[in-house]
C-alpha cells in the first residue's frame, strides 16, 4: 500500500507541477525564443534560489500528503486525513505557494515578462481552485476540524504561530 501511494504521489508530481513549472514554461520560453542561459550574475542566483526553495516547499507538501494524509496532490486521489503539519500550519496553500515560486523564479531568471504573465494567470486560477472547489470539498470532507484551521491560518498568507489543532 506504501509503496503503491508513493507511485502515485512521484506520478501525480511529475503530471500536475511538472506540467505547470516545467513543461509549460519550457514551450514558453521555446516560443519567445528566450530558451537561453542567461550569464551567472547575483540575479540568477536569487532567481535560482527562489525557484529552489519553491521546489523545496513543493517536495516537503507532497511528503506530507504522502505521509499525515495517506493521499496525494490530485484532485481525484486527495489524502484522506486533514494535513494541517509542516508549512500547512502556517499557510492553508503551500503547494501552490511553492509552485508560484518556481515560476516566479523560472521568470526572473530568464528575465521573461511571458513568463511573469503566466505566474500570474496561474495564480489566478490557483485561486479560483481554493475557493471553488477545494474549500467547499475540504469542508464537507472533514467539517469542523477544517472549518476551525481554516479559521486559524490563512489561506495565501502566512501565520506567525504555528496551528497547533489536531
Amino acid at each position: 500500500m506504501n509503496a503503491l501511494l508513493a507511485l502515485r504521489s512521484l506520478l501525480f508530481l511529475i503530471l500536475l507541477p511538472g506540467t505547470v513549472a516545467g513543461y509549460i514554461p519550457f514551450r514558453i520560453l521555446r516560443g519567445s525564443g528566450q530558451l537561453f542561459m542567461p550569464p551567472l550574475s547575483v540575479s540568477a542566483v536569487l532567481a535560482g534560489g527562489v525557484g529552489l526553495a519553491g521546489v523545496c516547499v513543493l517536495l516537503r507538501c507532497v511528503w506530507d500528503f504522502f505521509a499525515a494524509g495517506r493521499g496525494t496532490l490530485a484532485p481525484i486521489d486527495p489524502p484522506r486525513h486533514l494535513v494541517v503539519r509542516g508549512l500547512y500550519q502556517f499557510t492553508r496553500n503551500p503547494m501552490y505557494n511553492g509552485v508560484l515560486a518556481v515560476l516566479l523564479g523560472e521568470a526572473w531568471f530568464f528575465r521573461s515578462t511571458a513568463l511573469f504573465q503566466y505566474a500570474l494567470l496561474m495564480f489566478v486560477i490557483f485561486h479560483l481552485m481554493v475557493v471553488v472547489y477545494e474549500e467547499p470539498a475540504l469542508e464537507s470532507r472533514f467539517g469542523e476540524s477544517y472549518r476551525v484551521y481554516r479559521n486559524a491560518v490563512l489561506r495565501w498568507g502566512f501565520t506567525a504561530r504555528a496551528f497547533a489543532g489536531s
